[in-house]
């Protein structure tokens, strides 16, 4: 019986009478196909749907990875691979050493053989959770320890020496920013004052140009209260000078000296917590289940007791270079405001003058501009 064209790419495949296969065109489809398909490739990662001849059932059976023609079987589990029951075709072209690569749902074709999944890629999601859940845990057990420290239940640790340094430390700030504070007041009254001061001075000297009987006397008091502004201005010089390194010396060096003792303060509570939660597991059993735990809170206390030890050293010799620089530079600014103050009030015009010299203060001219910035370059 003559064959007709074809209608589509799709060539149809003649039966016998009773829907078995011809055995030629079987013979003929199983040639193509081995010249068509890869060398080498298996069914792993392959399905094969078949619909019987009638059109009625689909077949799903797992399959292997069959050897190439003329090699053995391979002892090893066959992979998981998807055909039809009904294809009988396709079984004895994997008899024969074909292997099928049919790909499924659009995936690229892949090679046989062992199959290498890659690491899981890290979640962000989870990672921000874990250091939430580490965070919570150390801010329960730091907090545990400071009430149980104020309801005096917990033990903390202490060192003599270095409390009381910073304690002092602290005492002393307070007496600092006392004595800032009244300098500050006392450099805005003098200001006040060599204003008043300036401008008495010229009311003075406007009058004794249009009073001619009084002229001299209108000049001596036009001519004094004009030197004692120029003093007041040297002396609120000097004081201004004394309130700033002052004002460095506690809001900047005593400062960052309290900083660092708030983080030792923290450490050290961190220290006892972690300890506490030790002394509490080594006073309870010894088994499979604690031992673990045991060893984790061994680690973590020895992390911390580091960082405790680490933040002390670091206080104490901050303590030490403040005390060095607090002695240096009170010094200087004590000797200052002393020889100003009594100079000034003195009336040695000459004395005065030569102390801002000595610590190279140098006043501003009363009205002056600014310096532009070419003269500032």
């Amino acid at each position: 019986m003559a064959q007709e064209s074809p209608k589509n790419s799709a060539a149809e495949i003649p039966v016998t009478s009773n829907g078995q296969l011809e055995d030629s065109h079987e013979h003929s489809f199983n040639r193509d196909l081995k010249c068509s398909l890869p060398v080498g490739l298996g069914l792993s990662e392959t399905k094969i749907i078949s619909h019987g001849f009638d059109g009625a059932k689909e077949g799903v059976v797992e399959a292997g990875q069959f050897p190439s023609k003329g090699s053995p079987s391979p002892s090893a589990s066959p992979k998981s691979s998807v055909i039809s029951p009904s294809s009988a075709a396709a079984s004895r072209l994997a008899g024969q050493g074909c292997d099928l690569i049919i790909p499924t749902g659009g995936r690229a074709q892949q090679k046989s053989g062992p199959v290498v999944l890659a690491d899981e890629v890290k979640n962000p999601a989870m990672e921000k959770l874990e250091l939430v859940r580490k965070w919570s845990l150390n801010t329960y057990k730091c907090t545990r320890q400071i009430i149980s420290e104020k309801l005096g239940r917990g033990s903390r640790t202490v060192d003599l020496e270095l409390e009381a340094q910073i304690d002092i430390l602290r005492d002393n700030k307070k007496k600092y920013e006392n004595i800032l504070r009244l300098a500050q007041t006392l450099s805005t009254q003098l200001f006040q004052m060599v204003h008043t001061q300036r401008q008495l001075g010229e009311a003075f000297a406007d009058l004794s140009l249009k009073s001619l009987e009084l002229h001299e006397e209108f000049g001596y008091n036009a001519d004094t209260q004009k030197l004692l502004a120029k003093n007041g201005e040297t002396l609120l010089g000097a004081i201004n000078f004394f309130i700033a390194s002052v004002n460095t010396l506690v809001n900047k060096t005593i400062e960052d000296t309290l900083l660092t003792v708030k983080q030792y303060e923290s450490a050290r509570i961190e220290y006892d917590a972690y300890r506490t939660d030790l002394e509490e597991l080594n006073l309870g059993p010894r088994d499979a289940n604690t031992l673990p735990k045991i060893e984790q809170s061994q680690q973590l206390f020895q992390v911390h007791k580091e960082k405790y030890d680490k933040m002390r050293n670091d206080v104490s010799i901050k303590l030490k270079f403040l005390e060095e620089n607090k002695v240096k530079v009170l010094h200087n600014q004590l000797v200052l405001f002393h020889n100003a103050i009594a100079a000034y009030f003195a009336g040695n015009q000459k004395q005065l003058e030569q102390t801002l010299k000595q610590f190279h203060i140098k006043l501003k001219t009363p009205g002056a501009d600014a310096p532009s910035w070419l003269e500032e370059q």
